[in-house]
């Protein structure tokens, strides 16, 4: 005998209950998308482990490119919507469980980006004054989970493995003046220890040639127009040869091409600082003193073989760093009770429905990996969402036991957890805008949690 199953009809009086893990652009995308769907009504609760809300917009895009923060106002509008609530200062895996979720909410929607980097995987890795260039931005950018961290900032040399735009972040934020900084939203511990750095020479380091890295061009520009920054180039290393040039269609490689020769045929200024953007070139040791810190970075030169894959030569050198950052990569970070492929970093998923699990998806980078800009989030966010609709509209998701916004609150009170609401973070906002206006600059980040947590709508 056969049971028959009566789908949930979702309304205005019950209406479909998500909960989205993590705020940053594909989770604010995520609510987004929700809310402009007309076929059934929603209800959307985004959690986040930090009080504050954005993710990399706040923490990861670089403080002196403030133009592309300006997306925070679309993410304001979506906040600010009554079906929408933003629940910070809540951690998954820890205030809440999965089980916690799956009573409480019709689907589920994972969007926590990639949190982890890769390694280099060389001799050396560990020592003092080698780290990921992700751990670095975080400092200069205020995350609390770094905001504590003693950066002792005494290397006269940096080196920066790879060739995105992360390694032209965080070099150019290394070079670049306090005067060059004051504009920027860099934390103030950031600011001040930035002031007294000595650092001179810093080098970008790509195992390949000029026309594999993946910079942006506009990026790329701005070394050649930094007020006590010398670009330095050799020309024997983005040397290209002509079948290979008339190969390249990409315009973005085409201008980066351009502007890499610019430098190489510049003469330097005899600017107090540095940049060498060196390329067909690996890592292969970081050497350390006797007290365990980066004294060295042993090089070895390479030649792309004829798939343009990077070839060691045997050909080494040293340069003078006390610092390595490495710029290889982020990497998805597995949640507590959540599917997770090892080898690529990502729930593993089909179209964001994630593998073996009704009523649960993904979207952003935990779901396809690191790749794209943040706009790429958002048809990333609304195809997945298209997706969940479909299930739920087909009746294949199961109505959660306890499904309203009273009975989660009362279970996070119950727990003891300090909720931050969106009119919470509102009130910082405010605050941190007063305070950089005070200093002459566009905003003074408070990095402490437990500063954040003070910080409140009245």
């Amino acid at each position: 005998m056969s049971h028959s199953f009566t789908p949930p009809i979702f309304t205005t009086q019950r209406p479909l209950r998500v909960a989205v893990i993590g705020s940053g652009p594909s989770g604010v995308y995520a609510a987004e998308a929700l809310i402009k769907q007309t076929q059934i009504p929603a209800e959307i609760d985004v959690f986040d482990r930090l009080p504050t809300p954005y993710g990399l917009v706040r923490y990861g895009v670089a403080p002196d490119h403030l133009t592309i923060k300006s997306v925070t106002k679309g993410f304001e509008k979506t906040f600010s919507d009554p079906r929408v609530r933003f629940l910070g200062n809540v951690e998954f895996g820890k205030d809440l469980t999965h089980a916690d979720l799956k009573a409480h909410y019709d689907a589920i929607m994972y969007t926590v980006g990639a949190s982890g980097d890769r390694r280099l995987g060389i001799p050396g890795e560990d020592l003092s004054g080698s780290m990921s260039a992700t751990e670095f931005v975080a400092w200069y950018n205020g995350h609390p989970d770094a905001a504590a961290r003693e950066m002792v900032l005494s290397a006269t040399g940096v080196a920066v493995v790879g060739v995105g735009n992360v390694a032209l972040d965080v070099s150019r934020i290394l070079l670049k003046t306090v005067t060059e900084l004051q504009s920027s939203d860099i934390a103030p511990h950031a600011l001040d220890t930035l002031e007294k750095s000595p650092v001179q020479d810093v080098w970008i380091l790509g195992r390949r040639g000029a026309a594999q890295a993946k910079f942006t061009t506009k990026e790329l520009r701005e070394f050649g127009e930094l007020s006590d920054a010398d670009p330095v180039v050799r020309p024997e290393e983005v040397a290209v040869d002509e079948a290979a040039e008339a190969a390249i269609t990409d315009n973005v490689v085409k201008k980066n091409l351009e502007v890499i020769r610019d430098f190489a045929g510049r003469t330097p200024e005899g600017k107090p600082r540095r940049l060498h953007l060196r390329f067909l070139v690996s890592p292969v040791e970081i050497l350390g003193d006797e007290n365990g810190n980066v004294s060295g970075l042993k090089i070895e030169r390479n030649t792309l073989d004829d798939s343009g894959n990077a070839v060691g030569t045997g050909e080494t050198e040293i340069l003078p760093v006390q610092m390595v950052l490495r710029s290889v990569g982020y990497r998805g970070v597995a949640l507590p009770g959540v599917p997770f492929d090892e080898k690529r970093g990502v729930i593993p998923n089909a179209e964001g429905r994630v593998d073996g699990r009704t009523g649960e998806y993904t979207s952003g980078w935990i779901k396809r990996g690191p790749s794209g800009v943040i706009g790429t989030n958002r048809k990333d966010a609304t195809d997945t969402v298209a997706h969940l609709i479909a299930d739920a509209g087909a009746g294949e998701l199961p109505a959660a036991a306890n499904a309203s916004r009273a009975e989660i609150d009362a279970l996070l009170q119950e727990r003891g957890v300090d909720v931050y609401t969106f009119a919470d973070w509102q009130a910082l906002d405010t605050h941190e805008q007063a305070q950089g206006q005070a200093q002459g600059r566009p905003r003074a980040k408070v990095v402490h949690k437990h500063e954040m947590l003070g910080h409140r709508r009245k």
